[in-house]
């Protein structure tokens, strides 16, 4: 368990790592947004470095696992009532399926915290 936690880190590290070095499209983005063709193509040159390649060969994969992780993470982290007797029957106590903690949980937080822009 602890080599395969080791492993998962260590590949979490690398992708941070690798997103960390390479360059930002966003400006870039905006202006070619305005040159898409016909074809909805738009035409690109540019200069990459090794560090935006190592980026963009796994890119979609990362982003889909990611996004897969996450939705995996909400499902499991959702909240339900804890029933018992409370002052407010209008708003019960509730707390999270998987860790119980008190809703809304650290986890589910911090996920919120992360994706909310």
């Amino acid at each position: 368990m602890q080599q395969r936690q080791g492993r998962l880190r260590e590949r979490l590290e690398t992708i941070r790592g690798r997103a960390a070095k390479s360059s930002t499209w966003r400006t870039s983005t905006q202006v070619l947004f305005r040159l898409v063709n016909k074809d909805g193509f738009v035409p690109v040159r540019t200069r990459l470095s090794r560090e935006d390649l190592a980026f963009l060969a796994g890119a979609r994969e990362e982003v889909i696992a990611f996004a897969d992780l996450t939705l995996r993470l909400v499902d499991l982290h959702r909240p339900q009532e804890a029933g018992g007797i409370t002052s407010d029957p209008d708003r019960p106590i509730r707390r999270c399926r998987a860790c119980m903690s008190r809703w809304p949980c650290p986890t589910y937080r911090t996920i919120t915290e992360a994706l909310d822009p």
